[in-house]
């Protein structure tokens, strides 16, 4: 049985890139194995030695099989990384995200990037008081896959500062569920205008880095200097031949400082902490 070869680069040189270079590092490894579960063993194991392996839902899975389950919109089950349909540009809980592509779609799923420092300037220069209103707190509604965590809600920041660090965190579908419930604080009218005109500028195609990431193609993106999504996609009929791709989330140990607001939802927000990631339900 052959082996996957980890790629030639080193770990210190990928946790540079993501936290100093851009925070987009993108590798390739040979898979001639079909088999699902020496693929998730692999990246398991070599993602294990860029950061430590978070939980990404309430049973405590360290790594996601994102590919289209075919839930009804409505279903509790649906998450934006099992359908189909284009996702907003947003941040995930972790300061790295990890993807490595089994299969892609017939058509479709393209991977875009935004440099949220790049937004932030942007944002700052056209709009200077909803750019202000970006560092303000927001409403995150729980998510329906974090049932490990007791708080219905948070608040944090889009836009933050720590100790001369940048962060971006930002998942709208969360604060438009938390604005939309009656138990959690509403946005002001300043606050929707500041995320609508983020969305806006995210959307904005050249600040846009754009891939389509084949088959043992890795990415690894820092979730608080870039905005990810992915474009709607068309699937195979074959169920052995629709797109695949296994998703980790990882706490690294050259992370930033951030500020203090996102600790209830992070665990801890000093420098190289392990953080992130949801409680498995108990």
């Amino acid at each position: 049985m052959k082996t996957i070869t980890e790629p030639k680069i080193s770990i210190g040189a990928i946790l540079k890139k993501l936290e100093d270079d851009g925070g987009i590092v993108k590798l390739s490894v040979s898979l001639d194995q079909e088999n699902t579960e020496i693929c998730e063993e692999f990246f398991k194991g070599y993602a294990s030695k860029i950061g430590t392996l978070l939980p990404q839902n309430e049973k405590g899975d360290l790594i996601l099989s994102v590919r289209n389950a075919g839930f009804a919109q409505q279903d509790p089950r649906t998450r934006g990384p099992n359908t189909n349909r284009q996702l907003s540009f947003h941040t995930d809980r972790c300061d790295v995200i990890g993807f490595l592509c089994l299969r892609s779609a017939k058509s479709g799923g393209e991977n875009q990037i935004a440099s949220s420092l790049e937004v932030e300037r942007i944002i700052q220069a056209e709009r200077p008081d909803l750019h202000k209103t970006l560092y303000s707190h927001f409403p995150y509604k729980r998510h329906t896959v974090d049932g490990g965590n007791p708080n219905p809600y948070c608040m944090q920041p889009i836009f933050s500062r720590c100790q001369g660090f940048f962060a971006c965190a930002y998942l709208r579908v969360l604060i438009d569920r938390a604005d939309h419930d009656p138990d959690c604080p509403k946005l002001s009218d300043q606050q929707r205008e500041a995320i609508n005109y983020l969305d806006e500028v995210c959307e904005r195609p050249q600040l846009q880095e754009r891939m389509m990431l084949e088959r043992g193609q890795m990415l690894f993106l820092n979730n608080w200097t870039t905005l990810h999504r992915r474009t709607a996609f068309d699937d195979y009929g074959e169920d052995h031949l629709k797109r695949h791709f296994l998703r980790i989330w990882l706490s690294v140990p050259n992370s930033r400082p951030l500020d203090i607001a996102f600790k209830q939802n992070y665990g801890s927000v000093e420098a190289g902490a392990i953080r992130g990631g949801m409680n498995p339900k108990v």
